[in-house]
C-alpha cells in the first residue's frame, strides 16, 4: 500500500472513526476473545460503544495464536474500512521463555546477549500474534527503592544506549516488514520515569535540562538512532509539566529536534492522569493536552473518544493534528504488512513448536548464567562433589524467580534451585527445608532449617523478595530482606558451617546482615525460567560467574540516591587536604556504596598489566589509543570485563568523577594473556555545556582502566583544540 493510499483512506474515514483509531483497549472488550463482554469496574465506566470497538486502532494484553486469529478476524468483518488491529503487549524478558529481567542482563556486560534474548522473545510473541512490544525500557535508575528499576539496565547512560541498541535490534531485525517473526519495538518511559522523587513510582520529576539531556536522554535516542518504531509517555512530570501533555517534550524535542515520526503512544490511564496531576481541569482539557503534544494512542482512558469531536467542532483542536496521529498508526501497519497479512506471523502450529522450546530454554540458561554476579567468595565456592549441601530458604523450592513482567511465563514450569543441584549432586548429598517464608517463620520451619543444617557440610541458603515486592508499584522505603530472612541467617550463623546466599530480587539490596555473614554471596536477580539450572551451574563450579554490577549497592538506604558517576563537590572528603568535619560526608556511614557499579568476581583471578597511552596529547582529529594487558592467573577459564573511564579535570560545568566511555568482555584460559586496545575519540570527550551546547574543552583529562568503577589504574592525558 504506497503512501498516497495511506492519505486516500484518511480521507475516506469520519472523525469518529480517526479518533476511534487512537484508541487503545484491553482484550474484554473485543468479539472472538475468551474475555470478550467481561468488562466491569474501571473498565466499564470508559463508556465505550460498540461504534468504538468495531473502529479502535489497537489491543494490548492480547497473545495466542488462535485467540489473535479469532479477535482479528472477527473486527475485519465489523470495520467498514478493513483497517486490521495492532496487538501489543509487555514482552518485556521473554514471552514464554522467560529471561533474566533487564537489571541482571545489565550485569551481563554482553550486549550481544540481550540481542539474542529479544530475538527470541519476538518469535515467540509473534507466532503467538503479537504486533509491538511495550519494550525495552531505558530510564535511568539511581534509586534502589523504586522497584521497576528491575526493567533498566542500571544507572549508566553508556551503558544503558548501547543495551538499547540491542534490545532494538533483536526485537526489531533489519527488515520488520519482511520478517514476520520479529516486533515493532517501543521505547519507554519518555522521559527521565526513573527519577521519581523518593523512589516512590509515579512520582514527580524534577530537574535541570542540562541533567536531562546529559543523563537521561542518552538511552532513548540511542533506541530511536537503532530505528525504534514507537515511543511510550511517562507518568511523571518533566519541567513541572506531565510527560502526556508535555508539548514542548514531545513535540518540540522528540519530534522536531530529533526527528522521531513514529506513534506516540500513552502509559495506561496517563491521559485523563492529567486531571489530578493538576494541568487539565476535566477530560476535555486533558484530551486537548495530549493531542497537541502529539500523544497518537490514548491506552486505557477515553478522553480522545469522548471530547475530539467537541473540540473539533469548536475550533479547539484542528482535524489536521488527529490526520497526523492517524497516519502514523496506519504507517506502522503498513511497515508491519498488517494491510496484507492482518494475521502477520500468528500460527498456531509453529507456537506449539517454538515456545518454550528447548533451544530457546538453553539460550535462557545461558542468559541467567551469565547475568549472576558473586558478590562474595571466601573459598566456599564452587561447591565441592563430596559436600553435602543443606538447601534452606523460601525461594530453595519456589518457582516465583520469574520477575514481576513475566505476563506469559509460568512459574510451575521454572527450573527451580532444588531442581538444579538435584541434577548436578549425587545422590544424598542435597538436604532441603523451608526455614521461613518471604516474610514470615514458624518454630517449626526454623527447626527443620536447624536439623537440616546440621547434618550438612555447607549451607546455601536461597532468599530474597517475592515477585510482588519489585516491578511497578513496587516500591520499599526499606531495601533489606525482610526480617524473618535475616533472622534465619542469624540463627544458622553459629553452626559455624560455611553458609552461601543466593539472592533473587529486583534491585539492589541493603546487604547488611547478610554480606558480613555469609561466607559468599551470589546475587542472582530474578533470572527466568532456567534460573534454578543457571544457578546450580554455578554454585558447582560448571560455569564461571562473570557479571557485574550495572547498578551499585547501597551500605545504607540513608546514601540513596548511590551512584557511581557523582560530582566531587567543593569540600570531597578524600582531598589531601580535608579537614576531619567539614566536608561532605556521612557521620555514621560511609560516603562510598557497599558494592560499586561495575563490581564482580570470579572463580579465578584476574592480573592487569600497566596501562599504555598512544600519545601524552590528542585532538580531534588524533583519538587516544589505551592498550592495557589482561591476564588470567587463576587455574579456570573465565570472563573478565575490562571498563575504561573518564574525567574532565575542569569543565565549564562541573564533571562526574568518572564515566563509563568503554568496555570489553574477554574470555581467557588459565595463563592466557591478551592486550586490549580501546580507541577514545574527542566526541567521547563532549558533554552539555550550561548554554546546552554539546562539545569538548581543551584542557586535562584522567583515563581510568580496570575491573570496576573503584578497582582502576589512572594515567593523565591532554586535549588539545
Amino acid at each position: 500500500m504506497a503512501d498516497q493510499q495511506l492519505f486516500s483512506l484518511v480521507e475516506r474515514m469520519t472523525l469518529e472513526e480517526k479518533i476511534a483509531q487512537l484508541m487503545q483497549l484491553a482484550v474484554p472488550f473485543f468479539e472472538g476473545a475468551e474475555e470478550s463482554g467481561q468488562i466491569t469496574g474501571p473498565m466499564e465506566s470508559l463508556g465505550i460503544t460498540d461504534e468504538v470497538v468495531r473502529n479502535s486502532g489497537s489491543v494490548l494484553g492480547l497473545a495466542g495464536a488462535e485467540k489473535v486469529i479469532a479477535v482479528q478476524e472477527a473486527y475485519l468483518r465489523n470495520n467498514r474500512l478493513g483497517i486490521p488491529l495492532l496487538i501489543m503487549a509487555d514482552i518485556v524478558h521473554g514471552f514464554k521463555t522467560i529471561f533474566p529481567v533487564p537489571l541482571a542482563m545489565g550485569c551481563s556486560w554482553d550486549p550481544g546477549l540481550a540481542e539474542r534474548s529479544a530475538e527470541i522473545a519476538a518469535l515467540e510473541a509473534s507466532v503467538s500474534g503479537l504486533h509491538v512490544t511495550f519494550a525495552p525500557m531505558v530510564d535511568l535508575v539511581r534509586d534502589p527503592r523504586w522497584g521497576r528499576v528491575m526493567e533498566s539496565t542500571g544507572e549508566d547512560p553508556y551503558l544503558n544506549s548501547e543495551f538499547a541498541r540491542a534490545f532494538v535490534r533483536g526485537f526489531q531485525g533489519n527488515n520488520l516488514s519482511g520478517d514476520v517473526h520479529r516486533l515493532a519495538a517501543c521505547v519507554k518511559h519518555f522521559a527521565a520515569y526513573g527519577a521519581g522523587e523518593g523512589g516512590r513510582d509515579y512520582n514527580t520529576v524534577d530537574m535541570s535540562e542540562r541533567q536531562l539531556r546529559e543523563y537521561y536522554l542518552p538511552a532513548y535516542k540511542a533506541a530511536l538512532d537503532e530505528g525504534c518504531e514507537m515511543v511510550m509517555t511517562a507518568f511523571n512530570t518533566v519541567h513541572g509539566v506531565p510527560a502526556t501533555g508535555n508539548k514542548r517534550l514531545m513535540r518540540d524535542l522528540l519530534r522536531s529536534e530529533w526527528g522521531f515520526d513514529g506513534v506516540l503512544i500513552s502509559d495506561w490511564g496517563a491521559v485523563k492522569e492529567l486531571i489530578p496531576h493538576g494541568v487539565a481541569e476535566d477530560e476535555a482539557e486533558a484530551a486537548l493536552k495530549a493531542i497537541q503534544a502529539g500523544v497518537d494512542i490514548e491506552m486505557m482512558t477515553s478522553c480522545y473518544i469522548h471530547h475530539l469531536p467537541e473540540l473539533v467542532s469548536a475550533g479547539r483542536v484542528d482535524e489536521s493534528l488527529i490526520d497526523e496521529a492517524v497516519l502514523r498508526i496506519l504507517s506502522l501497519k503498513k511497515r508491519l504488512g498488517l494491510f496484507e497479512r492482518p494475521m502477520r506471523g500468528a500460527d498456531p502450529e509453529a507456537e506449539r513448536e517454538l515456545v518454550f522450546c528447548d533451544e530457546h530454554r538453553h539460550a535462557a540458561r545461558e542468559a541467567a548464567a551469565k547475568s549472576c554476579v558473586l558478590l562474595k567468595n571466601n573459598s566456599v565456592l564452587p561447591l565441592q562433589s563430596e559436600q553435602r549441601v543443606a538447601l534452606i530458604g523460601p525461594f530453595a523450592a519456589s518457582g516465583d524467580i520469574l520477575g514481576p513482567w513475566s505476563w506469559t511465563g509460568s512459574k510451575e514450569d521454572a527450573v527451580t534451585v532444588e531442581q538444579g543441584l538435584r541434577f548436578k549432586l549425587s545422590s544424598g548429598r542435597l538436604i532441603t527445608a523451608e526455614g521461613c517464608g518471604v516474610s514470615s517463620m514458624t518454630e517449626q520451619q526454623l527447626e527443620e532449617a536447624l536439623k537440616a543444617a546440621k547434618e550438612a557440610d555447607v549451607i546455601v541458603l536461597a532468599l530474597g523478595e517475592d515477585s510482588e515486592m519489585s516491578g511497578e508499584a513496587g516500591s520499599r522505603a526499606f531495601i533489606t530482606l525482610p526480617e524473618p530472612q535475616l533472622e534465619l541467617i542469624r540463627r544458622l550463623k553459629p553452626l559455624q558451617k560455611p553458609m552461601v546466599v543466593v539472592l533473587f530480587n529486583g534491585r539492589p539490596l541493603d546487604l547488611n546482615g547478610v554480606l558480613d555473614k555469609a561466607d559468599a554471596v551470589l546475587e542472582a536477580w530474578y533470572p527466568g525460567s532456567e534460573g534454578g539450572a543457571a544457578v546450580a551451574e554455578l554454585l558447582t563450579g560448571e560455569v564461571n560467574p562473570s557479571g557485574r554490577l550495572s547498578m551499585s549497592f547501597p551500605y545504607s538506604v540513608g546514601q540513596v540516591p548511590v551512584y557511581y558517576n557523582h560530582f566531587n563537590t567543593g569540600r570531597p572528603k578524600d582531598a589531601p587536604d580535608a579537614q576531619e568535619r567539614y566536608v561532605s560526608q556521612y557521620l555514621d556511614i560511609p560516603n562510598e556504596p557497599l558494592l560499586p557499579f561495575g563490581f564482580g568476581l570470579s572463580y579465578t583471578d584476574f592480573s592487569y598489566g600497566k596501562m599504555k597511552l598512544s600519545a601524552e596529547e590528542m585532538s580531534p582529529d588524533e583519538p587516544l589509543e589505551i592498550t592495557v594487558s589482561v591476564t588470567n592467573a587463576g587455574d579456570m577459564a573465565g570472563e573478565e570485563v575490562v571498563q575504561l573511564y573518564i574525567r574532565d579535570m575542569s569543565g565549564e560545568v562541573v564533571r562526574p568523577l568518572k564515566e563509563l566511555k568503554a568496555f570489553r568482555k574477554l574470555l581467557l584460559q588459565p595463563g592466557e594473556q591478551q592486550d586490549v586496545t580501546f580507541t577514545l575519540p574527542e566526541e567521547q570527550l563532549r558533554y552539555h555545556h550550561s548554554d546546552l551546547s554539546f562539545e569538548s574543552d581543551a584542557g586535562q583529562f584522567c583515563i581510568m582502566v580496570g575491573r570496576n568503577s573503584q578497582d582502576t589504574e589512572t594515567r593523565h592525558f591532554k586535549l588539545r583544540k
